[in-house]
């Protein structure tokens, strides 16, 4: 989720990534399409309407467990994530995209890209930031 030169971030609540900053986000559930499971869990973590526009990217993460040696480590999570980029939708009620965490995250804000260092985001989460805000500041030259 972008807007202008912010991008809306969440602090996980809970395993894995607990404690950790991410962009908003989790699990599908069993028959829910993709972009249905975007919208549901951005308004789940941060109260935040949104519809989803494009998919922004796609990257996987693999966990492993730390119990055993490197090579014999047992996968733990396997994640295939898929970003979207999303729009707000008007909310009443309060003011439009003041994010409010809920369920598994414990904050939610809107950070600058100049802020984005502090947050010490996975490399592929920040990486997708900064391609989108270099698109949308191509879009804005033409």
């Amino acid at each position: 989720m972008i807007e202008g030169n912010r991008v809306l971030l969440v602090r996980r609540g809970q395993q894995p990534l607990e404690g950790q900053w991410s962009l908003p986000g989790g699990l599908v559930e069993l028959g829910e399409e993709l972009a249905a499971a975007a919208k549901r869990e951005i308004k789940e973590e941060t109260g935040l309407e949104v519809e989803p526009v494009r998919v922004l990217g796609v990257f996987e993460r693999v966990v492993r467990a730390k119990t055993a040696p490197r090579p014999r480590r047992k996968v733990q999570y396997h994640y295939v994530i898929i970003d979207y980029l999303c729009r707000l939708r008007p909310r009443t009620g309060r003011r439009w995209g003041d994010p409010r965490p809920s369920t598994d995250v414990t904050e939610a804000r809107w950070v600058a890209a100049s802020e984005l260092p502090k947050y010490k985001l996975a490399d592929q989460a920040r990486d997708l930031i900064l391609s989108t805000f270099q698109l949308f500041d191509g879009s804005r030259r033409d």
